[in-house]
């Protein structure tokens, strides 16, 4: 297994994911639940972001923008971001969300889509 090998086999893993994402926002839309602008989260703090979308987790740390981008929405606290909010860059999606997190903390994309589809 060369390092080639690695590479195309997280590429593939990426698309697979991103194609359950662009599922999940058709039949959102579908739906008629409208975007919203997320917010991320820094502990018990809450700031603005400049993506609107879904929160894919009930917890609101992972979400997913208006075109199916991913966006993991923990991030460092700021005093800076409490009056000017933060930018967020999209991340490549993984099909096993939380892979080597403890127990209990690792959960299949596909599961996680599954639940925000059951609870709107």
């Amino acid at each position: 297994m060369t390092a080639e090998w690695w590479e195309r086999s997280r590429a593939a893993e990426t698309e697979r994911a991103r194609e359950l994402l662009r599922a999940l926002v058709s039949e959102l839309r579908h739906r008629g639940e409208a975007p919203a602008p997320l917010r991320a989260r820094a502990g018990t703090a809450r700031y603005r972001t400049d993506v609107v979308g879904w929160y894919l987790r009930a917890d609101g740390s992972l979400g997913v923008g208006e075109q199916g981008e991913y966006y993991v929405l923990d991030v460092a606290p700021s005093v800076r971001a409490r009056f000017r909010g933060v930018h967020l860059d999209p991340a490549e999606p993984p099909l096993q969300v939380g892979r080597g997190a403890r127990d209990g903390e690792s959960v299949e994309l596909a599961e996680l889509v599954r639940r925000r589809l059951a609870n709107p």
